[in-house]
């Protein structure tokens, strides 16, 4: 009893805050302390995960520069076990390269990149995962990011070792110097390693060491690797990953071999165009925020060249709506009269934004991704016409692969179809079950096109479902961009498209089945012409010659039948 009441005394008598204690624990929160703790996020939830973001950042990257830059690119995925849970990842391009000033921002500092204020489709746009992915390998590795980059105007390469000092959000550099270039990290030739594929006068090299795990299947490095050769058909891209051997296969050769998956298209994909902010995609505050960051002298100026599809008659006619001077200044509207101006936008009709911010895939690009990776005997695409989410163009693009069941190792008889997902031309692998394009699937009547289906699943059968959204702003449910919200314009587009496929798939169907059901009568009546003829025989006295005739007539008469396929 006593020790009892002696702890409740403790424990009223037990110091509390106050509001000037409390002040002095709080403080500024960085961004990369905030991702560390939370890397969930970003996509290094778990050691296998993290090896898949880690080469997909990266790949993302890779694909970006040479775009952007017209070249048709070149990429080499090379990952080597290091030891029981460590594996060094090296991703090399054949890139315009990076310029030595920027090298450390972009690998040492998160949310740093160009394209976040840019209205144009591109992989990347947060300016934050290849840096995460250098994050993640420092905090379980200790490791540095190693970056070699080298542009057409330099004589030599940078190499460089980075780091990112999470309490500030900034780059420190640990080494640098200026090498040869060379396509990926490896000793000079004559040293016993093979280089990567990769042959260029410049680019860029990155290589990190981080704790992760290899597992085949579905969500592993080989099918993203697989499903970028398809949904990026202009790319050639050499993969290898080679695994720790045991006592016993040391003898044999330690070098795995490269994997190339072959382009089959000539062409870099037409460059997308920046575009302004849609008006009818701007919520009120940050309709303010432009209104006061803008270098307009006026309003109605400023209406007419920060957004896009508003002409100076439209905007005189905004003004007029709202009950604002159009020669008022911008920043003084943005914090009296805002809310007025932005119910007299959203009263306006106005044209759909620009589409040349997209670069759809096309549909015999598409079709020619799939058909080099995937075996089938039915294959058909389709694009979809551009709409708008929230005032942000996108567009849907369909394609579909059929096999014989048990012809395809890719495609199962009995197992649901295979939805290969893609957003700006990149694989979604994870979170399947939580994307708009998962359940704009499941709720087609699959049934109507010829395919078995359990009530509210994906349809059964040896089919391949590639569904892929191009979007300046493609609306991920998480950091991480590996499920689309499930916005209804959106899920509408995917669905018509989806039945659109669907029919051409059924027309295949049905005269598939037509054709096994003549073949299946016609064989059944070919089975009874030698009796026929023997019975004719019989009958008409014929002889061997004469009998042979009659069932060559047979069969002649049969292949002039409606049975004939």
């Amino acid at each position: 009893m006593a020790s009892a009441e002696k702890n409740t005394n403790k424990k009223k008598t037990a110091k509390r805050e106050t509001a000037e204690s409390m002040a002095q624990k709080q403080r500024e929160i960085s961004v990369s302390e905030f991702f560390l703790k939370n890397r969930h996020l970003l996509g290094f939830d778990s050691p296998r995960k993290a090896l898949l973001t880690a080469v997909k950042e990266a790949v993302d990257n890779a694909l970006d520069a040479c775009e952007e830059a017209g070249i048709l690119p070149e990429i080499s995925v090379d990952i080597a076990q290091t030891g029981a849970s460590r594996f060094l990842i090296n991703v090399t391009d054949n890139g315009p390269g990076i310029v030595k000033a920027q090298i450390p921002k972009i690998f040492g500092k998160l949310l740093y990149g160009s394209k976040f204020h840019r209205l144009r489709m591109s992989r990347g746009q947060q300016g934050i995962g290849i840096s995460a992915a250098g994050m993640y390998g420092q905090l379980t590795t200790g490791n540095s990011t190693v970056v070699l980059s080298k542009t057409r105007s330099q004589k030599h390469a940078h190499r460089m070792e980075v780091q990112l000092d999470t309490a500030s959000n900034k780059p420190t550099i640990l080494k640098e110097e200026e090498v040869e270039w060379l396509p990926a990290f490896y000793p000079a030739p004559g040293e016993g390693k093979e280089t990567a594929p990769v042959v260029s006068h410049h680019g860029t090299s990155v290589s990190i060491e981080m704790e992760a795990a290899y597992v085949r299947g579905r969500l592993s490095v080989d099918e993203y690797v697989k499903q970028c050769a398809i949904v990026n058909p202009h790319l050639e891209i050499h993969y290898r990953i080679s695994l720790l051997k045991s006592a016993d296969e040391q003898n044999g050769d330690s070098e795995s071999p490269w994997t190339t998956f072959r382009r089959v298209v000539k062409t870099v994909p037409e460059p997308p165009q920046e575009i302004k902010p849609h008006p009818h995609g701007v919520e009120l505050g940050m309709l303010m925020k432009m209104l006061k960051d803008s270098a307009a002298r006026n309003v109605c100026s400023a209406l007419a060249h920060d957004f896009s599809r508003i002409s100076s008659s439209t905007a005189h006619e905004i003004c007029e709506r709202a009950q604002i001077s159009p020669k008022a200044r911008p920043s003084t509207i943005a914090h009296r009269e805002s809310e007025a101006l932005f119910k007299a936008i959203q009263e306006t009709k106005l044209m759909r934004p620009p589409t040349d911010c997209l670069s759809p895939i096309g549909e015999e690009q598409l079709t020619a991704g799939l058909k080099k990776e995937v075996e089938a005997d039915f294959y058909t695409a389709i694009t979809r016409k551009p709409s708008v989410y929230r005032g942000n163009p996108f567009q849907v693009e369909v394609a579909m692969a059929y096999a014989r069941p048990g012809a395809s190792e890719y495609l199962g008889g009995d197992d649901p179809v295979r939805v290969l997902r893609f957003a700006n031309r990149v694989p979604l692998l994870y979170m399947a079950g939580a994307c708009a394009i998962t359940r704009a699937v499941s709720g087609v009547n699959w049934r109507a096109y010829g395919l078995n289906q359990p009530k509210g699943g994906l349809p059964v059968g040896p089919l391949l479902v590639s569904v892929h959204i191009a979007s300046v702003w493609v609306p991920f449910t998480s950091e991480s961009k590996e499920a689309i919200a499930h916005y209804p314009e959106i899920v509408r587009e995917i669905t018509f498209g989806l039945q659109e496929c669907g029919r051409q798939l059924s027309v295949f169907l049905s005269r598939k089945k037509r054709a096994a059901e003549a073949e299946r009568k016609r064989n059944y009546m070919e089975q009874y012409i030698p009796h026929l003829a023997l019975g004719l025989r019989n009958v008409l006295d014929l002889d061997d010659k004469q009998e042979k005739k009659v069932i060559a007539s047979l069969h002649s008469m049969l292949e002039h039948t409606h049975l004939q396929i």
